[in-house]
């Protein structure tokens, strides 16, 4: 159950991808004065070394955010994710990369909250100092931090119901397992059934890996069925599918209420990511909207 380190993954395509997303969703939301919740049902360490021995075998990030690093020409969208990864690699060498939590935490209000919730024993205990030794971009004293920012050694999935819905009623909700094991597409399934039941209105982000497992292909599709809101659906790949199915080119993300002008955002970025981290002509998106129209 705990074999997955995304430290091996950090600043890979899927990482991109996904981080884009959320930014610039956690920025529409930032444009209404009202304060909401930032939740994060599997926070991961938080922010992770580039330099460690574990990043540097995989070398993920090389085929990821340091290609974008170095790439003209790019929209304002991208740009403004990698403005955020040079700010907190200041000497201009890229040697920490910005997990979920961590952009949350550079992009939330003072008035807005983010609840962070991981398993992984070595993980848990990551997210817990880098949360202590974040002082933030932002010259924002937080003497509040201790109520702003909580985090749990707890199952994310089952932990979301007593959050929900929040009190200001506004709430980003990101939902990204490892999914290493199959019962992770199944629990998404009913997590994200039961939240909207609690909570319709609230923004959720479900991110996972485009594979060839018969879980994976039917994943969009059951999503779908228990949404009964407007949603977006993107996927982006970097490569063909291996024919033996093997090896991790492509991810999906699956947007309840997305803000309104996303949509737009992504289909100009989206063009430049295919361009600048795509590796054969099977790169490529997708984009469809909804809401799912049942019987």
């Amino acid at each position: 159950m705990f074999s997955y380190r995304h430290v091996f993954h950090a600043g890979n395509h899927a990482d991109v991808f996904k981080h884009i997303v959320l930014q610039q969703t956690l920025l529409h939301l930032r444009q209404k004065e009202t304060p909401f919740f930032y939740i994060d049902t599997h926070a991961g360490a938080g922010a992770y070394a580039l330099d460690s021995e574990q990043a540097k075998k995989s070398g993920e990030a090389k085929e990821g955010v340091s290609r974008l690093l170095t790439a003209d020409s790019l929209p304002q969208v991208v740009l403004d994710y990698l403005e955020l990864v040079r700010a907190i690699n200041p000497g201009g060498r890229l040697s920490v990369y910005p997990g979920s939590p961590y952009i949350a935490e550079l992009l939330l209000r003072r008035q807005d909250r983010l609840r962070l919730f991981e398993m992984h024993p070595s993980d848990i205990q990551a997210l817990e100092e880098n949360v202590r030794q974040w002082s933030g971009i932002k010259s924002i004293p937080r003497p509040e931090r201790g109520k702003r920012i909580i985090v749990a050694r707890k199952d994310g999935f089952s932990s979301l119901k007593s959050l929900l819905p929040p009190p200001s009623r506004r709430a980003v909700v990101l939902i990204d397992p490892s999914y290493e094991v199959k019962q992770d597409y199944r629990q998404v399934v009913e997590t994200l059934s039961d939240a909207l039941k609690r909570f319709p209105t609230g923004t959720y982000l479900v991110w996972y890996p485009v594979l060839q497992r018969m879980e994976s292909r039917r994943f969009a599709g059951q999503l779908k069925k228990v949404c009964n809101r407007e949603w977006l659906h993107l996927t982006f790949r970097t490569a063909s599918p291996v024919p033996d199915g093997t090896g991790f080119v492509a991810s999906g993300m699956f947007i309840i209420n997305p803000p309104w002008k996303l949509k737009a955002q992504l289909e100009e970025a989206l063009p430049a990511l295919v361009k600048v981290l795509g590796r054969d002509e099977g790169a490529g998106f997708t984009v469809e909207t909804g809401p799912f129209e049942g019987n």
